[in-house]
């Protein structure tokens, strides 16, 4: 089975995960523990470097994934054909030929704050199953949280009036993951992206600007610079001009003379480069309110100096810093097998046993501790749970949601956030607690 090129198709999904999740599930069949009733949880222990919370992203996406979940005939013979599975029994192959996501799923919704060792997803389906859909669960989860979670402490710090932008397409770490950080960028609080695939298929309308190489083609071609702006406004008289090619400053004062003389107006500019405050400040003097765009390799930590320093900025274009960085390091652990609770003793590495449950506590508007508990435990009458029934034996409970329902509850989440929290250096982390009966399950399990 050979392939001329690496795109994912959708009926690709079986065969993207890891070699061992195949072996394993081989190994159950042959030991004839395929069918036991596994739970496993995702859940990350700890953050990303100066990060308070984590915006759970990626749900649509798994979903979409396991209610899609088969092997083709030529799939198995691609594996046969690679004679690693020489030795497995052919209940194996019966078994990928026939097999589909039969299991239940709980989850937080897209666009809730979560927290180090709190399970955001839980999967309650045979073994074989719930071991070889982690790959991709993890894939699609962890980078979308990621990005959700810069997008939301970009829009945290930008306010609600600055327009920002997706431009990370050129900088994701594969097409596939564009189309994911376009996504998870929106949820996030963004407005809108520069990838035009991944702006139609979310029924939104891309948005950009222009790029050096046409000032300098029709600069180079026509005479100047300032042919350059008059040809791209021909065709798209609203859209925002790069003036940093050459000379800022110049620029801003020969648009500024043509806007007083009636000769063309100027909606917007975007900056690149230089020094952003006063090249902002600048512009923002010549040419008065229009809107004034910056770009080139900014993060939260820049977008909170320049707001801080008073540059004259209503936009933000983020590509590089949005969409790539320290990855989300979520886990998928079993907690449960057959009813017995397991849990992980390793180094650094322990886990809780049991099927576990997120309440989370809320006073005056703001979310002031989350407990840990069993899912068979009641929230306490200020609690609320946060991981709901998703899936059922294998079949989705909820609608699709709208990306504009994720962004909003993505906003709100941050919102009830304490100011301590929401910090991008030295954030300190909400207060979590674990529940008598999920320590006394614990303890129980390191007796046994």
């Amino acid at each position: 089975m050979k392939f001329s090129n690496l795109n994912i198709a959708t009926e690709d999904y079986s065969l993207l995960t890891d070699l061992y999740q195949l072996t394993m599930s081989a190994c159950y069949t042959g030991e004839n523990l395929h069918n036991s009733k596994a739970s496993f949880e995702m859940f990350v222990r700890s953050l990303p470097p100066h990060f308070g919370y984590l915006i759970a992203m990626g749900l649509t996406q798994a979903i979409e994934y396991l209610e899609n979940l088969h092997f083709t005939s030529a799939q198995i013979n691609a594996l046969k054909a690679t004679e690693i599975f020489d030795h497995v029994t052919d209940d194996f192959w019966s078994l990928l030929s026939t097999g589909h996501f039969t299991g239940d799923v709980y989850a937080v919704p897209e666009g809730t704050a979560i927290f180090p060792h709190e399970p955001f997803l839980r999967v309650e389906a045979p073994l074989w199953q719930c071991q070889l859909i982690e790959t991709y669960l993890l894939n699609t989860i962890n980078y979308q949280t990621l990005i959700a979670t810069r997008a939301a402490r970009m829009r945290d710090l930008a306010g609600s009036e600055a327009i920002l932008l997706e431009f990370g397409t050129r900088r994701a770490f594969s097409p596939q993951g564009a189309l994911w950080a376009a996504r998870a960028a929106i949820a996030g609080g963004f407005n809108t992206t520069s990838n035009v695939l991944a702006a139609l298929k979310l029924g939104i309308k891309p948005s950009g600007t222009m790029a050096h190489a046409l000032v300098m083609a029709i600069g180079a071609l026509e005479g100047s610079e300032d042919d350059a702006f008059e040809a791209f406004q021909r065709y798209f008289p609203t859209a925002p001009l790069l003036i940093d090619t050459y000379d800022t400053v110049a620029a801003a004062q020969r648009l500024s003379a043509k806007v007083k003389n009636g000769e063309m107006t100027v909606t917007g500019v975007r900056l690149d480069s230089g020094d952003l405050i006063e090249l902002s400040k600048t512009v923002r003097s010549l040419l008065g309110n229009i809107s004034i765009f910056a770009s080139g390799d900014l993060d939260e930590w820049e977008i909170q100096r320049l707001k801080k320093e008073g540059a004259q900025i209503d936009g933000y274009g983020l590509g590089t810093r949005l969409v790539t960085g320290t990855p989300v390091n979520g886990v998928y652990k079993l907690v449960e097998i057959n009813g017995i609770p397991t849990m992980k003793l390793s180094n650094n590495k322990k886990t809780f046993p049991g099927k576990k449950q997120i309440f989370r506590q809320e006073k005056d508007g703001k979310i002031i501790a989350d407990r840990l508990g069993l899912c068979s435990e009641n929230p306490a009458k200020n609690e609320i749970s946060l991981l709901i029934p998703v899936m059922k034996e294998g079949k989705r409970l909820l609608e699709i949601e709208n990306l504009a329902e994720i962004q909003k509850r993505t906003l709100k989440s941050v919102a009830k956030l304490p100011l301590e929290t929401k910090k991008i250096t030295d954030p300190v982390l909400l207060n979590m607690t674990i529940s008598d009966e999920l320590e006394s399950l614990h303890q129980n399990v390191l007796k046994r």
